[in-house]
């Protein structure tokens, strides 16, 4: 895996990475650390990289259990050190899954193994950082 990260310039703080898949995401710092806030921070990106990490695994892992999902949402907030380097010190992952006749069992057990198993990101992310979630079965 690779990923190319240019500073755009112009006296800002905005970056451009190129993934190695070859699609484009911007970046850009807080107004008070010199960025004009025209896109996402880093930070905010890791956060999002965790989220669709592990509500990929929880759609993939429902529908090999033949449960008709027809919807998953994950709503995250974390905490960060206070002192540099400013690490995600706590996270939680808010699942709200919406299908018709799911399993609850069955949705728990696909959250469970995101979180020990599969989920590269939050496996990553629970080296600093103290993980929780909550999961929410909404019936269509």
């Amino acid at each position: 895996m690779e990923c190319r990260v240019s500073w755009l310039g112009n006296g800002g703080m905005a970056f451009s990475a190129e993934t190695g898949s070859g699609h484009l995401v911007n970046m850009d710092g807080a107004p008070e650390a010199g960025g004009r806030n025209l896109a996402p921070r880093p930070m905010e990106l890791i956060l999002a990289g965790a989220g669709g990490c592990s509500a990929f695994d929880v759609v993939l892992i429902l529908q090999r259990s033949r449960q008709a999902v027809s919807g998953c949402e994950v709503i995250l907030q974390a905490e960060r050190a206070t002192e540099d380097p400013k690490v995600f010190t706590k996270i939680n992952l808010h699942f709200k899954v919406k299908g018709k006749d799911l399993d609850s069992a069955k949705v728990d057990r696909a959250v469970k193994l995101s979180h020990e198993k599969y989920c590269s990101a939050t496996t990553m992310l629970a080296k600093t950082a103290q993980l929780t979630y909550i999961v929410e079965v909404i019936a269509e």
